[in-house]
Parts: C-alpha cells; sequence; structure tokens
C-alpha cells in the first residue's frame, strides 16, 4: 500500500510540474501577444499540447491493438512521418498508421532487436531492400516503450527521409511520453486490484461476525413466528446478494444506505428495542458515488463495539449532508466508546487482530480511491460513543458505478 502510494504521489507530482509548464507557456504567450495574432510559434504550441492531449485517453486504458490504434494517428502528427506503429513485447503488431505496411517485417525484427536489447534500433536507406514500386521509406526507427524498468512494447516510426538524429530523439521523446501514459494505466490498475483486495478481505469479515448470529436468530423464530423467520431470511438473502457482488467497485449512496436498513433489520432480530436507527439524508446527496460496502461496515462497528455491549443498547444516527463539491456523511452512536489511543492501536494492528478491521478497511478505501485528505475522521471517548466523518466528492473523474 505505501509504495502504492509512493509511486501515485510521483507520478502526480510529475503530472502536476507538466500542468505548471504548460500553464507559464500559455500564460506567458497571452501576456506577450495582447491583441496581436497567434505567431506560428505560439500556433505551433498549441497543436502540438492539444495533439498530446487527445492522444492521452486511450493511452491511459493501457496497450492494446484498440489504444495503439486511436493514440497513433496523434502521436504521426507530432513526428510528422509516413508512417508509425506499436508492438507489444513479444514484436507482435498492434496497430499501424500511415502508409509503407509492406514494411512490417522489418519494423518487427528491428522490435524483436529492441525487446531483446533494451535500445533503439535504426534501418538506414541503405539497408532498406522494398521491390514495391512507389515506396518512399528511406529509414526506420524503432524505441523502446517501458514501465517500471520492463519493455512493454516499441514504437517504430517510418520516414521518407534519412532517420538522422532529429527524428531519433523526437521518436525517443515520443515514446517517452507513451510510457509514462502507460505507467499510469498501470497505476490505475493497481489501485483498482488494491481495492478488490479490499472488499474481498472485507467480505471475509463479514462472514463470520454476522453470518453466523443472523442465521441463529432467523432459526429462533422458525417455530415461534415463521412469518417472521420467512420475512428475515428474505432479508438475509438480499443483505448478502448485495454484499457479495461482483459487480463494480463503487455504489451509490442510495443503495447503500438500502442495504444499512436490511442489516438493521436482521439485528434489531436480535437486539430487539436495545436497538434503533436514525436517518438524516438530503435527497440531493443520494446519487452520489462512494466505493462498495463504505458505509455497512462503520455501521457495524457501532453495533459490535458501540452498543452491544451497552445494557439498555443506544442509538445510531446516519447523516448526509449536502456540502458544495462534496457530501458528508456521519455515523454516529451513543455507545460505550473508547480510548482514542487504544482505538489507534487497534487500527495499527487490526489485519492481525481483527479488531476494528472495518474501519481500517474503508479509510484505506476512502484514500486510495479519492486522497488522502479524504479518510475517515473519528471522535470517540470512554462513555462518549463514537463519530465518524467521511467526506466524499460529488464528482471526480473515473469513479462512476
Amino acid at each position: 500500500m505505501t509504495e502504492l502510494l509512493g509511486s501515485s504521489t510521483a507520478l502526480l507530482i510529475a503530472g502536476g510540474v507538466i500542468v505548471i509548464m504548460i500553464v507559464l507557456v500559455v500564460v506567458l504567450i497571452l501576456r506577450n501577444r495582447r491583441n496581436t495574432f497567434a505567431t506560428p510559434l505560439e500556433r505551433a504550441t498549441f497543436a502540438t499540447l492539444h495533439t498530446v492531449a487527445l492522444a492521452a485517453p486511450a493511452l491511459r486504458e493501457g496497450l492494446s491493438h484498440n489504444s495503439a490504434a486511436f493514440a497513433l494517428p496523434y502521436l504521426r502528427q507530432l513526428l510528422d512521418t509516413c508512417a508509425l506503429t506499436m508492438t507489444d513485447n513479444r514484436g507482435q503488431t498492434l496497430a499501424w498508421d500511415g502508409d509503407a505496411d509492406q514494411h512490417e517485417p522489418d519494423v518487427r525484427a528491428l522490435a524483436d532487436q529492441v525487446i531483446s536489447t533494451g535500445r533503439q534500433q535504426v534501418l538506414s536507406h541503405t539497408a532498406i531492400i522494398c521491390d514495391h514500386p512507389d515506396c518512399v521509406v528511406r529509414g526506420i526507427v524503432v524505441v523502446p516503450l517501458e514501465t517500471d524498468g520492463a519493455i512493454v512494447g516499441t514504437l517504430a516510426a517510418l520516414t521518407t527521409s534519412t532517420a538522422g538524429p532529429v527524428l531519433l530523439r523526437a521518436t525517443a521523446e515520443v515514446a517517452r511520453y507513451v510510457s509514462s501514459q502507460l505507467e499510469l494505466a498501470e497505476l490505475d490498475e493497481s489501485r483498482a486490484r488494491l481495492n478488490r483486495a479490499e472488499v474481498r478481505a472485507l467480505r471475509a469479515q463479514i462472514s463470520p461476525h454476522f453470518v453466523y448470529n443472523a442465521l441463529t436468530t432467523i432459526a429462533s423464530f422458525i417455530r415461534t413466528d415463521p412469518v417472521r423467520a420467512r420475512e428475515l431470511l428474505i432479508e438475509f438473502a438480499d443483505f448478502t446478494r448485495y454484499s457479495f457482488r461482483t459487480a463494480g467497485e463503487y455504489t451509490t449512496l442510495s443503495d447503500e444506505l438500502t442495504n444499512i436498513e436490511r442489516y438493521i433489520r436482521l439485528e434489531k432480530a436480535r437486539f430487539g428495542n436495545r436497538l434503533n436507527i436514525k436517518l438524516q439524508i438530503a435527497p440531493e446527496v443520494l446519487s452520489v458515488v462512494l466505493p462498495f460496502l463504505a458505509l455497512q461496515p462503520l455501521v457495524e462497528n457501532a453495533v459490535r463495539h458501540g452498543l452491544a455491549s451497552k445494557p439498555n443498547g443506544g442509538t445510531i444516527t446516519i447523516t448526509a449532508e449536502n456540502a458544495g463539491a462534496e457530501c458528508v456523511i456521519i455515523v454516529e452512536d451513543d455507545g460505550i466508546g473508547m480510548d482514542p489511543a487504544r482505538l489507534t492501536d487497534d487500527l495499527d494492528d487490526a489485519h492481525q487482530s481483527g479488531a476494528h478491521v472495518g474501519l481500517g478497511n474503508v479509510d484505506d478505501r476512502m484514500r486510495s480511491t479519492f486522497g488522502d485528505d479524504f479518510g475517515l475522521v473519528v471522535d470517540t471517548a470512554p462513555g462518549a460513543g463514537m463519530k465518524i466523518t467521511l467526506r466524499v466528492p460529488k464528482f471526480r473523474a473515473g469513479i462512476r458505478v
């Protein structure tokens, strides 16, 4: 987790530096430009930045036939070559943009050398053999695409002029840009895998702590109140269907609250009037998207650690408020509370001890999804209950159900 966040921070810092540089260039251009028309250099700068931006979304999906086919036309504009192509790390062609595809065998042979040696390869006009009567290719440059020090593919440029130092450097810089986008794609995938692993861990925690008690409670009603037993069994089936679903890493606040209501009905069958819940939800935030199973563990924590040991039970209050660009969600109970220092120790050892593992899990996923500023905020003290606050951005690129 630390390494993932470290890589993420480094890449975000690098991206931030690039954005700042672009902004400075634009500001300087606008300042110098004033009321005059753009110079050729200014137009070229804007055109280059625009072309790079158009290629980025496909590359952020990873290296594939589709992403290569989408990005290559834009990248070829940057290099102004007669053809541009990408291969995977086995030297197989992913896509080809432009003419002269009769030279694909030459490109694949050079790509094999790049993949085996890690160094760029050049085929000059004197070494190019072509029977095609209209062939204009006078040079081929193939450079590696790398992520985390490993070669994941190659970028090849075919030119109508000699493959000189300018083309070599330009192709290498474009390949470096492509590699940076592919690294971001791998980071996104790593974050998604981490989130899926966290959800699996959370589901594993639900099974021993809740399923046994729920089934035992349902069994106790089978003879005395079979109708109630049937209703609870349906609630249990709906709860587990939602909790153990395989589709999507995210859900809406509305769906999460519906599942919490099922959970509370099952727990009330066990605790009776000792357990109460209050919902204060602003209708406009019901569609807010948050990590799957982000709230149920907080409510379960309130039941198990806050109210279960309190003789007369208590109340759990869930509040969701509209706060401009964010939704603020509060899960609060009037249970026994605990020493904040002990809670911190429990969270540090949660995966070994099992204590408050749900809180640590949700905190990790909130930070991984939205950033370190969006972790859980917990207020508690012995005899004072517990209040857990989480902030959820209403809109975040790439976060959708």
